[in-house]
C-alpha cells in the first residue's frame, strides 16, 4: 500500500458534480493498494494515519496526531499511485492491484478506520473524482 498524506485545513470529493466527502481540518490521504497487500495492511495503515504527528502543539513542533486533535480524515482511493514510473514515458501498473483486490482493500479500510475513529470520510472506488484540498503548509508525507 501507498499513501500520500496531506495535512488540509479543508478538503472535500465530488463525483458529477455532488459532494460525497467533506472534511475540515484533518488529513487527506490518497490511497493506492498493491497486489499484495489484504486487510491487515489495511487495518495497520489506519492506526499508522491516524497517529502519524503532522500537527503543530504549542511550541510549533509537529507533536500531535489527527486523533490529538480530533480532525477530520478523508481516504481516497487512487489506482495511480501504485505506477511503476522508474523506466519509460509510460507507467507501468504492475504492482497495482487488480480492481476487485483493490475495491475489497479499500472498503476493509474504510471499514476499519469507521470502527476505530468517528470523523472518516471516503470518496468512492473507480469514480471519476474531483478532489479539493487546501494543503496546510503545505504537509505531505508518502507512506509505505
Amino acid at each position: 500500500m501507498i499513501t500520500l498524506l496531506q495535512r488540509v485545513s479543508s478538503a472535500h470529493v465530488e463525483v458529477e458534480a455532488v459532494t460525497i466527502a467533506s472534511i475540515g481540518q484533518g488529513i487527506l490521504v490518497l490511497v493506492g493498494v498493491e497486489a499484495e497487500d489484504d486487510e491487515s495492511t489495511a487495518r495497520r495503515f489506519v492506526e499508522r494515519l491516524l497517529d502519524y504527528r503532522v500537527f503543530a502543539d504549542a511550541d510549533a513542533k509537529m507533536n500531535l496526531s489527527l486523533r490529538d486533535i480530533d480532525g477530520g480524515l478523508l481516504l481516497v482511493p487512487q489506482f495511480t499511485l501504485a505506477a511503476n514510473t522508474r523506466k519509460g514515458r509510460r507507467p507501468s501498473f504492475t504492482s497495482a492491484a487488480n480492481p476487485r483486490h483493490g475495491r475489497d482493500i479499500f472498503a476493509a479500510m474504510t471499514t476499519y478506520a469507521g470502527t476505530v475513529y468517528d470523523r472518516v470520510e471516503y470518496g468512492r472506488f473507480g469514480a471519476d473524482m474531483q478532489v479539493h484540498l487546501v494543503n496546510d503548509g503545505p504537509v505531505t508525507f508518502i507512506l509505505d
